[in-house]
């Protein structure tokens, strides 16, 4: 079946993301851990996640997918902010684990004229410090557009930072439809060879999960603007091709598209559902 959702608003708590993702029939979703522009994140009430862990189970969820804040910049180059993204990252970690066997996604960083090799160094020198042995969350690297200084627009950058980490294992990646167009790969006439490519360079067991959007702009533009579903340069039809291809379709997918409501995401999950081949 098709796993997909949307990004939903964690300010009412889990049982209230829980019950607004039944609304439009979705069996995930992603949040914000706290202000996606940073600052100190809600405290958990453990009724409140005991009560969606049930609901969750009740409806057959697949995993959720709890997203950074963007102030988070791992590979700054001002050392305080390289702290408070370290800390804050350590801090969600602590409270994924009200939720065990998940996902915690994230942007690597913009290296802001150190360089990449200094930004990949950095990255990995977080993610070594806040990862432990007996964490229950697969931390997820997301794909890039490639706009300024990013890191993680091409997927060999995505790799070193894997291969510095000392528990790799617990490390995945998360695809952006949008930004890997935006990045230049074209998965609109050519998805196969795009999944060729991930596999020879990260391996197809390292995507865990699926950001999926159109794009405002033309392959190659780094621009990082998403459109809704059909809407965009990638279209319809390539992103229906994307769901239904053979090496994805076990994966969950998250709407990222621009609405204002819930509705607006219902309608695309609706057309989704209905362009899914099962089996």
């Amino acid at each position: 079946m098709l796993h997909i959702g949307c990004h939903l608003s964690a300010t009412k708590g889990y049982l209230a993301m829980g019950k607004d993702a039944l609304k439009i029939n979705a069996d995930t979703f992603q949040f914000f851990t706290r202000n996606p522009r940073g600052g100190k994140a809600k405290e958990i009430k453990e009724s409140d996640v005991a009560a969606f862990l049930e609901l969750a189970q009740a409806h057959q969820f697949t995993y959720i997918l709890a997203h950074a804040p963007y102030t988070m910049n791992a590979c700054s180059a001002d050392e305080s902010v390289r702290q408070f993204s370290c800390e804050m990252m350590a801090d969600d970690l602590r409270r994924m684990e009200y939720l065990p066997g998940n996902f915690y996604n994230f942007h690597p960083g913009s290296h802001v004229g150190q360089g990449i090799d200094v930004g990949i160094a950095q990255i990995t020198q977080q993610l070594n410090t806040v990862m432990k042995p007996e964490q229950h969350t697969t931390i997820l690297l997301e794909t890039m557009a490639g706009k300024g200084s990013e890191i993680g627009s091409r997927f060999e950058e995505l790799r070193r930072v894997i291969d510095g980490v000392h528990l790799p294992e617990k490390v995945g990646v998360c695809l952006d439809t949008c930004h890997i167009y935006d990045a230049g790969y074209d998965i609109v006439t050519d998805l196969d060879a795009v999944l060729d490519e991930f596999d020879d360079v990260l391996g197809l067991d390292k995507l865990k999960a699926v950001h999926l959007n159109d794009s405002m702009n033309l392959m190659g533009s780094h621009k990082d603007r998403h459109a809704p579903i059909g809407k965009g340069t990638l279209g319809l039809s390539a992103i229906c091709a994307l769901i239904n291809h053979p090496r994805l379709k076990n994966l969950f997918f998250i709407l990222e598209t621009p609405h204002d409501t819930l509705e607006g995401y219902g309608q695309e999950i609706v057309m989704l559902r209905e362009c899914y081949k099962e089996g």
